[in-house]
């Protein structure tokens, strides 16, 4: 038996589509003051619980065999960082112990490519990478590594893990979330962009690794989700062209961005929404940064799809679900 933590989240929804595809025996876990269900799943036996809270943790874990861990807090806000470090660093430590005490084997880890970590004057990464300290990490970059950092203090104490490391992930979703949000901004014909290289991953490619880890042995195993990398503009023009949008055409150089930096964190705090940029990301913006993606297409047999059959699936889907006057 599968348990998937968020699994009603952008990448938790279509790892429990899969398996149930595939005939696989599921329990879908989520927070109980988390985003609806969707209508697709809402048959199935949920279970409700804290990631943050062990107790319920352990509950929600009794009779699994294999944990799919993709709960997390994404954001790059800095007035966010405490939540985040609680969710993504004691919330992986609660599912890690509740393995061990409830003697569940496996755990697949979803990680992030932040987890690596970046460095000036590195430009490609690879899985034997190494976390260094510096300002080019940011706090969503840190609480992720230190999650991994519990996943792997659950395999010294006999866990069978395997981590998954995906860059930005492509999918239709709510575009007012995570990168999601790459879409919306084109849709609403915003004008800037920065001179920044986006590494990119469709949600389906991801999926595809994770069932092959599932049914594969790679025990401390990590992998990079990696289907390629593109400019930013480039990426946006794109995905104007599908949406019969004007792209953005405006280049902002790296001292305007800090200044908009400031600006955004001033207007997420008075709005209470989440700020498009930061000072934290405004620094990765003048870095370009490049991840090895051979060792799942070596040892897994991946092969990536292309982008342009990612964007014309994900355009589709948001042109099906949104009109002109949203």
């Amino acid at each position: 038996m599968i348990a998937i933590t968020g699994a009603n989240g952008l990448l938790g929804s279509y790892i429990l589509r899969r398996l149930l595809h595939e005939g696989i025996p599921v329990i879908p876990l989520r927070r109980n003051s988390s985003t609806p269900i969707p209508e697709e799943f809402v048959s199935l036996t949920w279970r409700e619980c804290e990631i943050t809270d062990p107790v319920s943790i352990q509950a929600a874990l009794a009779g699994v065999t294999v944990v799919i861990h993709t709960a997390a807090l994404v954001s790059f806000n800095p007035r966010l960082r405490k939540k985040m470090l609680n969710i993504n660093v004691t919330g992986t430590q609660n599912i890690v112990d509740a393995c061990v005490s409830l003697k569940i084997p496996r755990l697949i880890h979803i990680s992030s490519i932040a987890a690596l970590g970046r460095k000036k004057g590195v430009a490609l990464m690879d899985e034997e990478t190494k976390w260094v300290d510096n300002d080019l990490n940011t706090d969503y970059a840190e609480s992720k590594y230190l999650g991994e950092l519990e996943v792997w203090r659950g395999a010294e104490e006999g866990l069978e893990v395997s981590v998954i490391n995906p860059t930005v992930i492509l999918a239709p979703a709510d575009w007012s979330k995570s990168s999601a949000r790459l879409f919306h901004y084109v849709w609403q014909e915003k004008k800037f962009f920065s001179r920044t290289l986006i590494n990119y991953v469709d949600v389906r490619d991801v999926v595809d690794v994770i069932w092959k880890i599932y049914k594969g042995n790679y025990r401390g195993e990590r992998f990079i989700v990696n289907g390629g990398n593109i400019a930013i503009q480039q990426l946006f023009a794109h995905i104007a062209v599908r949406f019969k949008k004007k792209a953005p055409g405006i280049e902002v150089n790296p001292t305007i961005i800090r200044i908009l930096a400031v600006w955004e964190e001033l207007r997420s705090r008075l709005t209470g929404s989440e700020p498009l940029i930061t000072r934290q990301t405004a620094k990765i913006t003048k870095e370009s940064f490049h991840y090895d993606n051979q060792k799942a297409v070596r040892e897994l047999g991946i092969t990536y799809r292309k982008l342009d059959e990612t964007l014309d699936w994900c355009c589709a889907q948001y042109l099906q679900a949104y009109t002109t006057n949203k």
